[in-house]
């Protein structure tokens, strides 16, 4: 479900288009335009004062899974660390306690995300096809996002697929927000904020190309 996606705008659009006063910091890495799990990715968030802040982090929340290995020491399993890229149960624990918190949830800036087709090619391989939002050249996912040991890190929410792209992706989508619903997922209360959690517009959005 939608683990790769594109941010190919320039900094300086994305202080713009966001409102950012101070758009990335100078001595930070920016990220690749192509983005994959467990990468830093561009996200737009509220500091304390409440100011928006271009802000980087890696995509997954850390999520200890046991493996196929056994700990001689303790005959149980030895964990394995995956990350959780996409928000598909919001009322699972797991995800609460950043959806709760106005705080906690972002932006994700986007420019185009890629789904796989469910029927493999002549070549043996699943087609990547890509979506973008013509109108918004720069596209937000609704994210969260949490401190760890190792630094901060997001995911963004999912829904059930718009008319779009449930023949190429018929499980779930990407939640993607209009540009004057991006305040709204980051200020309101839970049940407000979630009920943006819906099927972006499939005649406001267009099938880029495949590869």
């Amino acid at each position: 479900m939608c683990n790769r996606f594109r941010m190919t705008a320039a900094q300086a659009e994305l202080a713009q288009r966001y409102g950012v006063a101070m758009p990335f910091a100078p001595d930070q890495e920016a990220p690749p335009p192509e983005l994959f799990p467990d990468r830093s990715a561009f996200v737009v968030r509220h500091d304390d004062s409440g100011a928006r802040v271009l802000d980087t982090m890696r995509w997954g929340f850390p999520h200890q899974v046991p493996g196929k290995r056994i700990d001689k020491a303790t005959g149980r399993p030895v964990l394995l660390e995956k990350r959780i890229t996409n928000v598909r149960n919001y009322t699972s624990p797991f995800w609460r306690s950043a959806l709760r918190q106005p705080s906690r949830r972002c932006l994700v800036p986007f420019t185009a995300f890629s789904e796989y087709a469910q029927t493999r090619g002549e070549d043996g391989k699943l087609p990547l096809h890509w979506f973008d939002v013509p109108s918004q050249p720069i596209t937000s996912f609704a994210g969260v996002w949490r401190p760890t040991d190792t630094g901060p890190v997001f995911a963004f929410l999912t829904t059930e697929p718009n008319p779009l792209v449930a023949p190429i992706h018929p499980k779930a989508m990407p939640v993607l927000l209009h540009q004057g619903d991006e305040e709204r997922w980051l200020t309101a209360d839970e049940p407000d904020a979630l009920a943006l959690a819906v099927p972006f517009p499939s005649q406001l959005m267009r099938l880029d190309f495949t590869s």
